[in-house]
Formats: C-alpha cells, sequence, structure tokens
C-alpha cells in the first residue's frame, strides 16, 4: 500500500492526472509559499514544500500532521487487512512522484535530460530557514545561491557549479549541507510518524529514494 502525498502526473510514465486534495490547493491559492519554488519564483503544486512541515497552516494542522492523519485513518480503515498480513508492506511518500527528493528537474516545467536542474528552496518558509541556520553560523549575510543557473544549463555555464565554483566555497557548502540535511529531516519526521502509526502491525516500511544521477562529470553528463 503506497502513502501518496503527492499529485500523480507531470513525471515520467505518469498516463493520469490526480492533484493533491483542492482543499490544501486552496490554501495554496492565498499561500502559494506551501509549494517548492525555483529562483525564478515558478512554484511547483505537486508537493508541498518541506517549509510547512512544521507549519500549522491547513486548518489548523502541519503537513506532517496531515500526513500522520492519512496514515492513521488508514490503519483503522484498513485494519481487518493489516492483521490478516494481506497487506505486507506500507510505501511513505517523501516527495514528488513519491521520492525523497526535490522536484530539481520537472519536465512540466520546461526539463529535458541532461540539464542540471535547480535548487527548489525559494518558498518564504525554506528561505526564513536559511537565513536563521547562516545567522547562527556567524553569516547573516550569506544569501540563497543565485549563480547555480537553470533547469537546462550545464555545470560549466554556471558560477556555482563550474570548475573551482561556488560549490567549493565555506558559504557553497554550508548551503549544500543544509539543503540535503533538509531533504533528510523531513523523510526522519514522516517515518517517525508512519512507525508510530503503524507499531505492531506485521509490514514492512519502505521508502524511494531517487536513483544517481549522472554522478560523474564528462562533457556529455551534468553531474
Amino acid at each position: 500500500a503506497i502513502m501518496s502525498f503527492h499529485q500523480c502526473g507531470g513525471n515520467v510514465g505518469d498516463v493520469v492526472n490526480i492533484p493533491i486534495p483542492q482543499w490544501v490547493r486552496d490554501v495554496g491559492a492565498t499561500n502559494p509559499d506551501i509549494f517548492y519554488t525555483n529562483r525564478g519564483g515558478t512554484r511547483n503544486i505537486e508537493y508541498l514544500t518541506l517549509g510547512v512541515d512544521d507549519q500549522p497552516l491547513f486548518q489548523g494542522r502541519t503537513a506532517v500532521q496531515m500526513y500522520a492523519d492519512y496514515m492513521a485513518s488508514f490503519r483503522e480503515n484498513m485494519k481487518k487487512f493489516l492483521d490478516a498480513g494481506t497487506i505486507v508492506d506500507i510505501e511513505v511518500g517523501l516527495g514528488p512522484a513519491g521520492e525523497m527528493r526535490y522536484p530539481s528537474y520537472p519536465q512540466s516545467q520546461g526539463w529535458v535530460f541532461p540539464g542540471i536542474g535547480e535548487f527548489i528552496c525559494y518558498d518564504k518558509y525554506l528561505e526564513a530557514d536559511f537565513k536563521a541556520a547562516a545567522a547562527k553560523a556567524g553569516h547573516p549575510e550569506w544569501e540563497l545561491p543565485d549563480d547555480a543557473g537553470e533547469y537546462n544549463d550545464t555545470p560549466e555555464k554556471t558560477q556555482f557549479f563550474k570548475d573551482n565554483g561556488t560549490y567549493l566555497t565555506e558559504k557553497g557548502k554550508f548551503f549544500l549541507s543544509w539543503y540535503s540535511n533538509k531533504l533528510i529531516k523531513h523523510g526522519d519526521k514522516i517515518l517517525d510518524e508512519a512507525n508510530k502509526v503503524f507499531l505492531g502491525c506485521r509490514v514492512q516500511l519502505a521508502i524511494k529514494i531517487s536513483g544517481i544521477h549522472w554522478w560523474y562529470r564528462v562533457p556529455n553528463h551534468a553531474a
């Protein structure tokens, strides 16, 4: 059984379109920062930004509380199948296409292979989180990257990813650590809730981690 907290549609192999619930999108109509946002301000509505994991914006609930409530309802309503061992595996969705990742390379917004994609952390919640983390580290002047290019760039076209680029600087390393750790913490929070909800059930918990994409750097492949 798959706990799908993401939109179906807009990714590879999607042949139907099932958006996230209308009442969640209604919140986004007045507060679009609940959605993942790239540096150009384009929103991605296939999954809520992890910046709202702990923000009570959804009729008093946080995003993580909504995910937990969904899983608790599933356990209650599917109790006989869980008790009987009919359901043996619970896959917990953690991001776009159910994967624990950022929507860094959306085909629906014009990305094509082998573009480098973009950082997706420019909603006001993640931006504020980064500023607070940078200030705590003694660098209140640091801002989110503005030199990492666009979806279909190659690394060499950007100041951030080119040889000896920003990614090697103190600021670049700090940002990359913050960016990846936010995703790991997002997964931890939701899996903690899943562990509580399904405690005592004879099921395996599973998640989807996206594969290593073009992790080597040669002229025809972006890292």
